[in-house]
């Protein structure tokens, strides 16, 4: 009984975001504007603050620590730059979704109050919305690899399918966070210093075969690490960016992850369809 309210629900919510596909959409285009209202600059500010982040990291772990190029699957040296780009441009939209994703109906709670409004339309706002940034910077960092000699190939085309691995992820995380924070508004908090957390402990400014190779990290720590769902993401874009591997070739990490991520949007859309009937209430 408990496995077929799971399964209702899950069906329930993905019918629901298809018949209200036009409504997604507008509000999705109404809350990137929105984000920039009123600054002088505008949208450019969704852009200026990622590229600096990138610039930040460059100059501090390339040019003040001195890590030198990072050693691909292939055995050659890429650029640092070029390495670092590859794991930021899916980590900003990772952590972005997840951040305002948890915040979405506390922020529409105008919204949630409506009886006829469809509620759970609100959580794939944020996925919507912050994608329009994350399609400019894969664009961005593709013409930043031809400027370093790197050709397209079609091993790139997989970024498209490690954004939407990213992308159901981060619904499965989002409709259950954004369901608890309306009764816990402190989890807003604890998963902005969580996703600090997880930066560091996600190989994006550090290579995690490479300290494996030098004894730095042991394999049941190695094991552990590569259990974060975003490692997959994050070697994804790598993979098909610079050591031109195709995604069917990871084996066992195919599997894990989507496992994973499956089990995560089940729970995640019952969560939220178990409380959704006291949201009003409390907002």
């Amino acid at each position: 009984m408990n496995n077929q309210k799971k399964s209702v629900a899950f069906i329930e919510i993905i019918r629901e975001l298809i018949e209200n596909r036009k409504l997604i959409k507008t509000l999705s285009r109404n809350d990137f504007k929105a984000k920039f209202a009123g600054s002088f600059f505008g949208i450019l500010w969704a852009f200026v603050q990622p590229i600096v982040t990138v610039l930040v990291y460059w100059f501090v772990f390339d040019k003040a620590i001195n890590v030198g190029g990072q050693v691909t699957k292939a055995g050659l040296t890429a650029p640092y730059v070029v390495w670092l780009v590859a794991g930021m441009v899916p980590w900003f939209y990772f952590s972005e979704v997840v951040n305002l994703g948890s915040n979405t109906l506390i922020e529409y709670d105008y919204l949630v109050k409506k009886v006829v409004f469809k509620i759970s339309t609100l959580p794939i706002v944020k996925i919507i919305s912050s994608l329009f940034v994350h399609i400019f910077f894969i664009g961005f960092m593709v013409v930043l690899y031809i400027f370093y000699g790197y050709a397209p190939t079609l091993y790139m085309l997989q970024v498209f399918y490690y954004s939407f691995a990213m992308i159901i992820l981060c619904i499965g995380i989002i409709y259950a966070t954004s369901a608890i924070a309306v009764f816990f508004r402190d989890l807003t908090q604890i998963i902005s210093i969580f996703m600090q957390v997880l930066m560091w402990m996600t190989p994006i400014m550090w290579n995690m075969q490479g300290m494996v190779d030098q004894g730095r990290i042991s394999k049941p720590i190695e094991v552990l690490l590569k259990m974060n769902p975003m490692y997959y993401v994050v070697s994804g874009y790598r993979d098909a960016m610079l050591n031109n591997t195709w995604f069917w070739e990871r084996g066992t990490m195919n599997l894990y992850f989507w496992g994973v991520t499956i089990v995560l949007f089940i729970l995640g859309t019952t969560i939220f369809k178990k409380l959704q009937p006291h949201f009003a209430d409390v907002l």
